[in-house]
């Protein structure tokens, strides 16, 4: 681990200043869960630390009204507790259940969760293994070699590594929306638009310009929360990242679909909504049937390599599953 200057603001104003001031080798350091990680593999090697869990005002969680806002630096454990979110929202409060180890919820925070970045095995192991995210040109040693949880959609030839977090994708399900601030002003980002496809640069992750903080996360209170799930197969009962997830919600009316939502982790490169499959339910029971082929539909448009074709299967019967246990609830 290289050397490191070390800041800790005492204001919001004068950490977005130092963030912006230090350039590219500056990094933000909330639950720093993932940052230790990567500075320990050599990934990461910030050349300044900017130590922001002295703004108070970030940490705040609010779910009395029509919005539910949580402060970026709210932690995962302390917002999966919230009473309102597990009884009206339990997709939001089972994505952060679901998420690594008690100690790392603890201690890790909304923003920081959100902006882990989309990494592969062959990211964190370095040489001899390319990887366009780690060091961009070099290649991606995944497309040929060991895919098995690498993504079926929003991939490019430049990098297929999968989006890792769970909350991401249960507020994507629910319209969530981000406030930032940085050197320009404050501005608002749908959370569906906050992370980028990898296209040509995948070592680009997230539309924030530099100098940009997340400050709070913000969630329409809709009716449609109740009957909600987040539902996630993985390789181990607990501290592994999703082989498959759903993030499902539905509101029924007399017995038929009124509203749907459904959204999936651990098979795209950034938090995936499956518009079409949701769209599929409305006006229909949901049955078995009808939630397995709305599954396929979620699916119908994967693009397999040769480890991970298994999760077309598999994440039809994850969708399946999902809509069943929100139908249960609704």
């Amino acid at each position: 681990m290289q050397s490191f200057s070390y800041a800790r603001p005492a204001s919001l104003d004068s950490a977005i200043a130092t963030f912006a001031e230090g350039g590219e080798g500056t990094r933000l350091l909330a639950g720093g869960t993932t940052l230790y990680d990567l500075m320990k593999l050599d990934v990461e090697r910030p050349e300044r630390i900017v130590d922001i869990n002295g703004l108070a005002e970030l940490s705040t969680i609010d779910t009395s009204g029509d919005e539910l806002v949580f402060g970026a630096l709210a932690r995962m454990s302390d917002v999966a507790a919230d009473p309102r979110l597990a009884d009206e929202f339990p997709a939001l409060s089972e994505a952060l259940w679901k998420a690594a180890s008690q100690q790392l919820r603890n201690m890790a925070s909304l923003g920081g969760n959100l902006l882990q970045q989309t990494r592969c095995a062959y990211f964190r192991h370095g040489e001899p293994f390319a990887c366009n995210k780690r060091s961009p040109g070099s290649g991606c040693s995944a497309i040929e070699g060991l895919n098995r949880g690498h993504a079926l959609f929003g991939g490019s030839d430049a990098c297929i590594a999968t989006y890792p977090g769970d909350f991401a994708v249960a507020l994507i399900a629910f319209d969530a929306e981000v406030d930032v601030a940085g050197p320009d002003g404050e501005r608002t980002i749908p959370v569906s638009d906050l992370h980028r496809q990898p296209g040509d640069n995948p070592e680009a992750e997230t539309v924030l310009m530099p100098g940009e903080i997340i400050i709070r996360i913000r969630v329409p209170a809709d009716a449609v929360g109740r009957g909600s799930t987040y539902h996630k197969i993985r390789d181990r009962e607990s501290y592994a990242f999703a082989v498959v997830s759903a993030a499902a919600a539905v509101r029924l009316e007399a017995g038929v679909v009124a509203d749907a939502r459904l959204a999936l982790g651990g098979v795209a490169t950034v938090p995936w909504r499956a518009r079409e499959a949701e769209h599929s339910l409305i006006g229909t029971a949901l049955t078995a049937e009808t939630a397995r082929a709305v599954g396929e539909i979620a699916f119908a448009d994967a693009v397999t390599r040769e480890h991970n074709a298994f999760k077309v299967e598999l994440g039809a019967n994850v969708v399946r599953d999902a809509l069943l246990i929100a139908s249960g609830r609704a």
